[in-house]
């Protein structure tokens, strides 16, 4: 067959995972799913809280064990910005790029964070510490603008307040 190509179904971001810790993980979410094509979400969900995102080993044993094809698995991974196909970093910072945020001033919130970080939007540091988000609304508008690193929110943010946030990440450079 020339001029043919095997393509991957799921074309994700290689990584060091061996068989046995995904096969674990799964085990274990799995056990308390009955294995209907309808759980494809929950178990999407579960396995990123494991994992920190959707390894493609993982998305490969989740079609066989809900009986669905793997481009489905792909397609509703990549359908929902809730799902993470590359690893993120131990803090997830995001940027509210909602219109209070933006008129009041959330570019450079967002430049100077990408300055602190060495990264751009929708990147992760070298170091796993950091990945940086924007996201459309956080609902915290009276605090425009605002910015979250994990479950924490900071308030009326301003380039300036981005160094005292982060802290000093010198030392961990």
């Amino acid at each position: 067959m020339s001029g043919f190509q095997k393509l991957e179904v799921i074309p994700l971001a290689k990584d060091n995972l061996t068989k046995a810790d995904v096969q674990g993980k799964l085990e274990e979410i799995f056990s308390h799913h009955t294995g209907d094509r309808q759980e494809l979400i929950p178990v999407l969900q579960e396995t990123q809280d494991k994992f920190r995102y959707l390894p493609a080993a993982a998305m490969r044993e989740i079609a066989k064990f809900l009986h669905i094809p793997e481009s489905a698995v792909y397609g509703v991974s990549t359908f929902y910005a809730q799902f993470k196909l590359t690893p993120l970093g131990k803090k997830v910072v995001r940027i509210c790029r909602g219109t209070a945020c933006h008129v009041r001033g959330a570019s450079k919130v967002l430049a100077e964070m990408e300055k602190q970080l060495g990264i751009k939007a929708g990147e992760t540091t070298n170091d796993m510490e950091y990945t940086l988000e924007t996201v459309a609304c956080i609902g915290a508008c009276a605090l425009a603008p605002t910015m979250t690193i994990d479950n924490e929110t900071y308030g009326k943010m301003t380039a300036k307040k981005v160094a005292e946030v982060l802290g000093d990440r010198s030392k961990t450079q």
